[in-house]
C-alpha cells in the first residue's frame, strides 16, 4: 500500500516537472521577473549606444514593481528600435539586468556582377547606407528591391545573394552578389475573344511590343506587370471610343516559355455589342443660363457610334463655354441611360453649380533644374483665385509648350478647408540642349550641312541660347541668339541676335553676298492668343564676286550698303501645340521699314496663316498660306531685299527657283511680290516595327514676281502664274533626333524655273 502511494507521488512530481519544463520561456521569465520592486536597472552589452539611450526605451524605472506586462512592453520597444540583434531581461535580486547585443554598423556596401545597372543606380534604390545600423530584415528588403528593379528592366532570371563580412568593432561590409541573367523579352502577344478587331490592330493600341531586332531602342518589349496593367486600361479606352460600352478585359496571362527566356502574353477579352448615341440633352439649374445656347458646343450627335472620348471632349468644351459666360464654379456630369435592347446610350449633360473653391496654393515637384518661377509664371491661376478647370488645363498646356518637360501632370486635391484646393504640378524634365545636324541635297547647290548648339532652358531660368553654323556649297552662316522670356520679371521677352552670313549665289544670280549685323527684339502678349514682337536691325550687306557675264541689274548693285530699320510682327496663335500641332489656327502679319539711317530705304510687308484640324484618329489636315509685297521709297528695290521663293516653300523647287530671271544670263533676280499655299495631310505609318514615324502627303502652290521698272536694259522672264508641286514625305522622331525626308515633284511650272526633288535633314539631342 505504501509502495503504491509512493509510486503515485513520484509520478505526479515527475509530471509536474515535465509540465514546468514545457512551459514557454516567457512564462518562466514572467515568473522570475514578478514580485517585489525594482531597486536598480543595470545595462550590459552596450558598445556604441549609451546606457541612458537603452533606459529611455524602458517602460519601467527604479522603484516600480516587477510588472511582467510593462517589462514585456519594454522588451518590445527595445527590439522595435532596430538597434539590437538580441535583448534579454534578467533579475539579480532587486536589480533588473538588461542584456543587449547591438546590431553591427554597415562599414561599406558593394555590388558585384552588375553590368546593366551601375552602382549609383542601385545604391539610390536600397535602404541600407554606410554608417547605418545593419539588420537582416533591411538586407532582405534591399535584396528584394534589387530583384524588383531587374524585373522591371526585363530580367526575371536575375538573382541577388547578400554576403556579410564581419569586421572589428562590430562593423560589417555588405556585398550584393548579382547574377543579372538574360533579358526576359516578350516573344508573342496574343488576344482571345476579339472578333471586331484583329490582333495586329490591338497590338498597336498597347504599349507592350513583341521582341524583334528593330526594337533595340525601346524597353517596351520586356515583361513588366505594371505595363500590362496599363495596357488593360488602354484596351478599355480603345473599345469605349469605338462604341463597345460593355467591353472588359477578362484576364491577362504572362507565361514563361520552356527555355525560361521569354514570356508569351495573352489578353482574354469580351467585346460585347456596339452602341450608338441615343438622345442627347442638356439640363441646368443655373440661374439665367439657357441650355439651348450651349447646344452648338455639343460634339456628340444622336445616331453616331458611341465614343467615350467625345463625351469627355464635350464636357471640356461646355465647361469652358459656361466659364466664359461668367459662371466660375461649374460641375458638369453626364447622366447615361443604356438601352441594351436597341443598343443605344442616351446622355443628359447635367450642368450644375459646383462648389465654390479657391486656390490655396500651387505645389510644384519634379523640377530638378528648372526654377519654380519658370513654371509658375505660365499658370493662368494664382493663389487666391477662384478655381477654374479651363484655366487649369490652359496652364498645363502652357507649361507643356515650354518644351522643357517630357510629361506635365496637373491635379488638384482638397486643401485645409472645404472651400480650398491645392494644385499639384508634377513635371518630368527632359533634355533641353540640342545639337542639331542637318543634311540635304539641292539640284543647284549640291550637299548642304549645318550644325547648331542650343540650350532652351539656360541654368533652369527658361532662357534660350543658340549658336549655329551652316556650311554648304553655296553658303556659310554663323549666328548667335539669346532670349530672356521674362525681361525685368515682366511678361516681356527680350533678346539679341548677332550673325555673319555669306551666300554664294553664283549659280542662281552670279554673285556672292556677305551680311554682318544684329538685332534687338522685344515681344509681349496682348491677350492669351495674341502676341506682338518689335525688332530693330542694323546690318552691313556687301555684294561681291559678281561674274563678268552677270545680269546688268546684278552688276549695278555690286558693293556694300548699310541697312537700319524696324519691324513689327503681330501673331495670333490658338494651336494646341507649337511643336506638333493637331488642332488650331495661327496667323501673323509682319511689316518692316528700313531707312532709319543707312543707305537703303524700303517698306515690306508679309502675312501668313495656318489652320490645323483632325479628320480622323491621329490624322491631321493642315491648310497654310502666305503672301507679301514690298516697295522702294524714293529708290528702286534691290535684289538682296526682294523675295526669293523655293526650297522649303514651295517644295520641289530650289531656293530662288521661281521668280523673275534675266533671260540672257539666267540669273534669278527675286520678286517684289509672292504668295504660297500648302494643303498637307499628316498620318501615322503602321510599320512592322515600333518606331514613331509619320507620313504626309502635300500639295504646294506658289509664285514670286515683279521687279522695278528701271533704265537698265535687260530681257526679263517673269510670271505670277501659280506653280504647283505634289509630294510625299516622312518624319521620324528617332533616338538621334528628328529625321525629315521630302520628295516633291513640280507638276506645274514655267520653263525658266529651277527644280529639285529630294531633301533630307536629321538632328540629335543631348
Amino acid at each position: 500500500m505504501f509502495r503504491g502511494r509512493l509510486f503515485v507521488v513520484v509520478l505526479a512530481y515527475l509530471l509536474s516537472c515535465a509540465a514546468w519544463l514545457a512551459l514557454p520561456e516567457t512564462l518562466h521569465a514572467q515568473s522570475i521577473l514578478s514580485g517585489g520592486r525594482i531597486g536598480e536597472i543595470r545595462i550590459e552589452g552596450t558598445q556604441r549606444i549609451e546606457a541612458a539611450t537603452v533606459r529611455s526605451y524602458m517602460r519601467v524605472n527604479p522603484g516600480d514593481p516587477f510588472d511582467p506586462v510593462r517589462l514585456d512592453d519594454s522588451l518590445k520597444n527595445l527590439f522595435a528600435t532596430g538597434l539590437f540583434a538580441d535583448v534579454r531581461l534578467e533579475r539579480d535580486g532587486d536589480t533588473l539586468v538588461v542584456v543587449v547585443a547591438e546590431n553591427p554598423i554597415v562599414n561599406r556596401i558593394a555590388f558585384e556582377g552588375n553590368d546593366r545597372l551601375d552602382d549609383d543606380t542601385l545604391l539610390q534604390e536600397i535602404e541600407l547606407r554606410p554608417r547605418v545600423v545593419f539588420t537582416r530584415t533591411k538586407v532582405q528588403s534591399d535584396t528584394n528591391r534589387i530583384l524588383e528593379i531587374y524585373r522591371r528592366s526585363g530580367r526575371f532570371a536575375a538573382t541577388v545573394e547578400p554576403k556579410v563580412i564581419q569586421l572589428e568593432q562590430n562593423r560589417v561590409d555588405l556585398a550584393f552578389e548579382i547574377d543579372e541573367g538574360p533579358l526576359t523579352s516578350i516573344r508573342a502577344i496574343n488576344f482571345i475573344g476579339n472578333r471586331e478587331f484583329s490582333d495586329s490592330t490591338l497590338r498597336d493600341e498597347v504599349t507592350t511590343v513583341e521582341a524583334s531586332f528593330w526594337n533595340f531602342f525601346t524597353s517596351a518589349d520586356t515583361y513588366d506587370p505594371d505595363r500590362l496593367t496599363f495596357d488593360r486600361e488602354l484596351l478599355r479606352r480603345f473599345y469605349l471610343n469605338q462604341g463597345y460600352a460593355d467591353f472588359r478585359v477578362v484576364s491577362v496571362v504572362a507565361e514563361l516559355t520552356q527555355d525560361q527566356q521569354d514570356f508569351i502574353v495573352t489578353f482574354t477579352v469580351e467585346e460585347g455589342p456596339r452602341y450608338r448615341f441615343g438622345a442627347i440633352d442638356l439640363q441646368t439649374t443655373l440661374r439665367n443660363l439657357d441650355p439651348e445656347v450651349l447646344r452648338s458646343e455639343v460634339t456628340t450627335e444622336e445616331g453616331d457610334w458611341y465614343d467615350a472620348s467625345e463625351v469627355d471632349r464635350t464636357i471640356e468644351v461646355l465647361t469652358d463655354e459656361v466659364g466664359n459666360l461668367g459662371y466660375a464654379f461649374v460641375d458638369i456630369r453626364p447622366r447615361v441611360e443604356r438601352d441594351r435592347e436597341n443598343l443605344t446610350i442616351a446622355i443628359v449633360y447635367d450642368i450644375q453649380e459646383g462648389p465654390k473653391v479657391f486656390v490655396e496654393r500651387i505645389d510644384v515637384e519634379g523640377n530638378v533644374r528648372t526654377l519654380d518661377r519658370v513654371i509658375r509664371r505660365e499658370f493662368r491661376l494664382v493663389e487666391g483665385d477662384a478655381f477654374n478647370t479651363s484655366k487649369l488645363r490652359r496652364s498645363r498646356q502652357r507649361v507643356q509648350n515650354l518644351g522643357f518637360f517630357r510629361t506635365v501632370t496637373v491635379d488638384n486635391e482638397p486643401g485645409s478647408a472645404p472651400d480650398r484646393t491645392v494644385v499639384k504640378v508634377a513635371v518630368e524634365e527632359q533634355s533641353t540642349g540640342d545639337v542639331t545636324f542637318g543634311a540635304g541635297f539641292s539640284s543647284a547647290d549640291g550637299p548642304i550641312g549645318n550644325i547648331g548648339v542650343r540650350e532652351r532652358n539656360l541654368l533652369g531660368r527658361g532662357q534660350d541660347l543658340r549658336v549655329g553654323f551652316t556650311l554648304a556649297g553655296a553658303a556659310t552662316e554663323l549666328d548667335f541668339s539669346f532670349t530672356e522670356p521674362y525681361f525685368l520679371d515682366r511678361n516681356l521677352a527680350a533678346g539679341v541676335d548677332l550673325y555673319r552670313t555669306t551666300n554664294d549665289r553664283g549659280r542662281q544670280s552670279s554673285y556672292e553676298e556677305e551680311r554682318i549685323g544684329g538685332s534687338l527684339r522685344g515681344g509681349f502678349n496682348i491677350t492669351e492668343e495674341l502676341r506682338n514682337v518689335v525688332r530693330y536691325t542694323l546690318e552691313n550687306r556687301d555684294i561681291t564676286d559678281v561674274d563678268n557675264d552677270a545680269s546688268l541689274l546684278v552688276r549695278s548693285e555690286e558693293g556694300a550698303t548699310v541697312r537700319s530699320g524696324i519691324s513689327n510682327e503681330l501673331i495670333y496663335d490658338t494651336r494646341d501645340s507649337r511643336f506638333d500641332p493637331r488642332e488650331g489656327f495661327i496667323t501673323s502679319l509682319r511689316t518692316e521699314f528700313f531707312g532709319l539711317g543707312g543707305d537703303v530705304t524700303f517698306a515690306r510687308t508679309s502675312a501668313s496663316a495656318g489652320y490645323y484640324f483632325s479628320v480622323a484618329e491621329d490624322y491631321t489636315l493642315s491648310v497654310r498660306g502666305s503672301g507679301g509685297t514690298m516697295i522702294g521709297l524714293g529708290e528702286e528695290t534691290r535684289i538682296s531685299d526682294r523675295f526669293f521663293k523655293g526650297g522649303n516653300q514651295p517644295r520641289g523647287f530650289e531656293f530662288g527657283g521661281i521668280g523673275p530671271r534675266d533671260r540672257n544670263t539666267d540669273d534669278a533676280l527675286g520678286g517684289k511680290n509672292f504668295y504660297t499655299g500648302t494643303v498637307e495631310l499628316s498620318f501615322p505609318l503602321s510599320l512592322p516595327f515600333d518606331v514613331d514615324v509619320r507620313g504626309r502627303l502635300f500639295t504646294d502652290i506658289g509664285a514670286a514676281w515683279g521687279i522695278d521698272d528701271n533704265s537698265i536694259p535687260i530681257t526679263l522672264d517673269d510670271s505670277s502664274a501659280p506653280r504647283v508641286t505634289v509630294g510625299t514625305g516622312i518624319s521620324w522622331d528617332s533616338p538621334f533626333g528628328p529625321v525629315v525626308i521630302d520628295l516633291g515633284l513640280a507638276v506645274v511650272k514655267e520653263d525658266f524655273d529651277e527644280t529639285e526633288i529630294f531633301s533630307f535633314s536629321f538632328g540629335t539631342q543631348f
